[in-house]
């Protein structure tokens, strides 16, 4: 496994509060990783560096394989160098069926023509196949996004995302809001998509994180507290006394 994501020493100050402080984190290509801490722990900034919506004061953060500095990217072009990110509140087009919505976020081409005829090629139906049995959605396919219940809006989303190829994959609570079916699947999805590329969890539902069954990040105070299994770091003392509550 190799580093595909490093973020060290960064620092970010929103108004006098230091929302990440010396954070340093390196995700791994393949990999799954869940990051859990309290609220305000810096965990949403962490992911809006990595996909350049905030400038850190300080720090660096680096990208594959050529240490391509993410820093003064642009979000489009960070998205293009393959992050991918999915936020807590799906968006998909509800008026769209699920085949339009796989259709429409396909990597190959961009333009409205494009969609419209790539839909009807071979190598595009048969991508939108195999992420729509990937979801578990390949029985929805003619179904108006808007009728999906939460948990399948959030597949489709994920989904949508893979059709771009990211080889990092950035999701933001997923869990919240859905059935416990609805978890099981979601967790399975995440799974099966680290076995291909970096997937970085952040998730409040600890049953959640434990079935993800990887390696977990505690973030405190906008600052690495402990790294390791879920178990390792539940014992630990620290984790305990500002996070579990115990």
């Amino acid at each position: 496994m190799t580093t595909l994501l490093e973020v060290s020493g960064v620092s970010v100050t929103f108004d006098g509060f230091r929302a990440i402080n010396n954070l340093s984190i390196q995700i791994a290509e393949p990999e799954l990783r869940a990051v859990i801490g309290p609220n305000g722990a810096g965990k949403t900034t962490f992911m809006d560096i990595v996909t350049g919506k905030t400038s850190p004061d300080e720090g660096r953060v680096i990208w594959g394989e050529k240490n391509i500095s993410l820093l003064g990217m642009s979000e489009s072009a960070i998205a293009r160098a393959g992050i991918g990110r999915k936020f807590q509140k799906p968006t998909v087009f509800e008026e769209q069926t699920v085949r339009e919505n796989l259709a429409m976020a396909l990597k190959n081409k961009r333009g409205p023509f494009d969609v419209l005829l790539y839909r009807r090629s071979t190598e595009g139906a048969a991508r939108i196949a195999e992420l729509a049995e990937e979801i578990g959605l390949a029985d929805d396919l003619p179904r108006r996004a808007g009728n999906l219940s939460h948990g399948q809006k959030q597949w489709l989303e994920i989904g949508m995302l893979l059709a771009q190829d990211p080889r990092l994959l950035l999701v933001d609570e997923p869990a919240a809001g859905m059935t416990p079916a609805e978890r099981e699947h979601t967790t399975d999805i995440l799974k099966r998509a680290a076995q291909t590329r970096a997937v970085v969890v952040i998730e409040h539902d600890m049953e959640f994180v434990r079935r993800l069954g990887c390696k977990v990040t505690v973030l405190h105070e906008g600052s690495v507290l402990a790294e390791g299994s879920l178990d390792h770091v539940t014992q630990n003392r620290e984790v305990i006394d500002v996070y579990l509550g115990r």
